[in-house]
Order: C-alpha cells, then structure tokens, then sequence
C-alpha cells in the first residue's frame, strides 16, 4: 500500500488563517508543480502561522481533493505529535517535488489520486503505519522515509 501514495517534499510558501476557521491554516507549497498546491492544515493550535513559511514539509499528494470549511486542500502536510505536534521534515538536503520513498522497498508507483472507497483505505493503512523515531525521522513500519 505505501507504495500507492505520494508524497513529496515540499516548502511552504504563503501561509495565513483559515478565514472560517480558526483552527485552520490555509499553506501554498512548491512541492515541484508549475504552480503552489493549496493546502489546508490543522496545525493552527499547535504551530504559530510565522513560523511556516519557508519551512521544508512532506506533503502527501495523490489524496483527493477535500473541501475544509469552504477551501479546497490538494494535499496533507504530515505532521507528528500529541501535546506538542511538530511537522516532519524531510531527509537533510532533500529538494523540493523530490518523491519519498522507504527504506528497503521497491520505488512508489503513486496511484493518481486515491479517491474511491478502497483507494482511500490505501491512505488510512499507510497512515496507521506511520511514526517518527527518537529523532523525529519519519518511519513507516520502522523503516525510515528517504529520498534519493
């Protein structure tokens, strides 16, 4: 399954308050696309919106497209934690649209988007999998997430 999903590393561009919600940010990220992707993120309760732009994030990219509160969101920054939530960076050096892949495994074949019933299963099993170490790398199933 974790091959089926993509995520790239990305760098938050623009970052501003939901205008509906406060709990909400509303992030543009170069993840290597002609354009910013537009993504909505909870992480309004947990990390101050001037500490984002410019920050390296993985961003998961074939989920489909969600509407939260009005704004539509092509994406999902991964992010870790329970009292303190932390975004996961990606590895040391990685540029951005650079496609993660784990550790000991075959490279991803990303479907192009995981938007039926079962597609969408795809993400929940993944995402049940996923953890961060002692050094906040990103794990899924205790292999670490990596670029090239």
């Amino acid at each position: 399954d974790v091959l089926r999903v993509e995520v790239r590393v990305g760098r938050v561009g623009a970052a501003r308050k939901h205008p509906d919600a406060e709990s909400l940010y509303v992030l543009d990220i170069d993840v290597g696309e002609a354009a910013p992707r537009q993504v909505v993120s909870g992480l309004a309760k947990y990390i101050p919106l001037d500490r984002l732009p410019g920050h390296m994030v993985l961003v998961v990219c074939n989920l489909k497209v969600a509407k939260m509160r009005g704004v539509e969101s092509f994406g999902m920054v991964l992010a870790a934690g329970t009292d303190v939530v932390e975004l996961i960076p990606p590895p040391a050096d990685a540029p951005v649209g650079e496609l993660i892949r784990v550790e000991g495994m075959p490279e991803p074949r990303p479907d192009a988007v995981l938007k039926s019933k079962s597609q969408a299963k795809v993400w929940e099993r993944v995402a049940a999998c996923l953890a961060t170490d002692g050094g906040c790398v990103a794990t899924h199933a205790g292999r670490r997430l990596l670029t090239s």
